[in-house]
């Protein structure tokens, strides 16, 4: 028994001194962590949905304390009034960030592109396009099996199953830019919600040459320069046979929708557009034709 008792208290002994010397260790290289960080994380939105650039909202939390100014830092889910509120807890201003909201550059549905063949595969998007172009003559378009969808958190995007493409809830979609890394055809893209909601864009990634590219889509972009010869500011290139209208120095003109031979160019939430009159030699060649 004397034993027993014996191997008792020594085992009791070195776990008492194990236990003092990670105290006093824990003591001598604790780190004091900045009591902003926490007051600055109670303020974000607490998606973790990565949408800033950080693992998280703490990860971004601590880089905004530790910043010595906001610039370049964005909450996407919070908005501007979250960085509002952060950088009064740090003494700081927030630079303006404008909103955005995701886009789906990809008009290419079932009655626009014709499907070739029957996909009986993986109904993941990632696979599919590892495995093949597509079930169309375009493969760059949209696969329309929901990646984006999945890894959307807040419900802000959905297969249209008419079209079988995605369309984005905007007043659900806060840009974290989840379905922008999910899609493996690279065609969702985060682009400023514009005034009223008024965006343009180019909702075409093929970058076949025309001929190709409108064989295989009705409404595809066949780089012909139209629209970039019709911009007054400079707001369109042409690269790879695809044009590509900047969202920083589009005006919202809409000259180039106007002369997109394909209407491969979309604008949303604009009033309809007058109609102009026609002088009666122009409706005497209508009524001929």
């Amino acid at each position: 028994m004397s034993v027993i008792l014996t191997a008792i208290a020594t085992l009791g002994a070195i776990g008492a001194g194990s236990a003092g010397i990670l105290y006093l260790v824990s003591q001598k290289f604790k780190i004091e962590e900045d009591p902003r960080i926490q007051d600055v994380l109670d303020t974000l939105p607490g998606a973790n949905c990565g949408g800033c650039g950080f693992p998280g909202c703490a990860a971004f939390a601590a880089t905004c304390v530790k910043a010595e100014t906001l610039e370049g830092l964005n909450c996407p889910v919070g908005g501007q009034p979250t960085m509002d509120k952060v950088a009064f807890i740090l003494g700081q201003t927030a630079s303006k960030t404008a909103k955005k909201v995701a886009v789906v550059r990809c008009s290419g549905s079932c009655d626009e592109r014709p499907r070739l063949n029957l996909y009986d595969g993986s109904s993941k998007c990632s696979i599919a396009a590892a495995l093949y172009g597509g079930d169309t003559g375009c493969s760059f378009g949209c696969l329309g099996l929901g990646d984006c969808v999945e890894a959307c958190t807040f419900d802000a995007i959905h297969i249209n199953p008419a079209t079988r493409l995605p369309e984005v809830v905007e007043d659900k979609c806060t840009a974290c830019g989840a379905c922008v890394k999910a899609c493996p055809k690279d065609i969702i893209e985060l682009r400023k919600q514009g005034p009223k909601s008024r965006r343009i864009y180019v909702s075409c990634v093929n970058k076949e040459k025309g001929g190709v590219a409108r064989k295989a889509c009705n409404v595809t972009c066949i780089g012909c320069g139209k629209c970039q010869q019709v911009c007054p500011f400079d707001a369109i290139t042409i690269e790879n046979n695809l044009a590509y209208i900047d969202d920083d120095k589009c005006r919202l003109c809409r000259k180039c929708v106007a002369v997109c031979p394909t209407h491969a160019i979309i604008e949303l939430n604009f009033p309809p557009r007058k109609e102009t009159p026609q002088s009666p030699k122009e409706e005497e060649a209508t009524i001929t034709a």
